[in-house]
């Protein structure tokens, strides 16, 4: 039977995410920022994330859908929910909760930049850059993590565990 591991308590966590705050309230002083979640598992890092920035900030959703077999991606990307207004001339920060092989958040950066957007950046709560199989910059990154199979805060298996408030891992007793 397998069950939980934490890998990253829920203190260590909402502690980095703070840090993570100061720093784009910093970056982004004196504009409005407009951030970009990627459905579903960006909502609670995006929503503890917004809570500490400083500046005004507006929100908007995107979900993406990859298409390929489950060992080989084969870098077809759907969009199932698109923007609901003009990022035209706004600062703006997608917000992810785990950057991977990149191939879906490189396409998505590209189709967002040709929106006509002042800036993009792209923040995590995780990043696995030993899986990245094409270059994409993460400007605000909050922890490097090895590649493991991560649940919890935001991240799921078969849409569960997303709600835990710690990032984990699934061990078999």
């Amino acid at each position: 039977m397998a069950h939980i591991k934490t890998m990253i308590d829920t203190d260590t966590v909402e502690a980095r995410i703070r840090e993570m705050a100061a720093q784009i309230s910093q970056d982004y002083e004196g504009k409005n920022l407009h951030m970009i979640c990627v459905l579903k598992g960006g909502i609670f890092f995006m929503t503890q994330l917004s809570r500490h920035i400083t500046v005004p900030v507006s929100m908007d959703f995107m979900a993406v859908s990859s298409y390929g077999s489950d060992t080989k991606s084969s870098g077809v990307v759907k969009i199932v929910k698109d923007l609901d207004e003009s990022i035209e001339g706004k600062d703006v920060l997608v917000v992810e909760d785990i950057v991977d092989s990149g191939r879906t958040l490189r396409y998505l950066m590209d189709l967002l930049r040709d929106r006509g957007p002042a800036s993009v950046r792209l923040a995590t709560l995780l990043d696995k850059p030993s899986r990245r199989v094409v270059d994409i910059h993460v400007e605000y990154t909050g922890f490097e993590i090895e590649d493991v199979f991560v649940l919890g805060y935001g991240l799921d298996v078969d849409q569960k565990y997303r709600n835990l408030p710690y990032i984990g891992t699934m061990v078999e007793d």
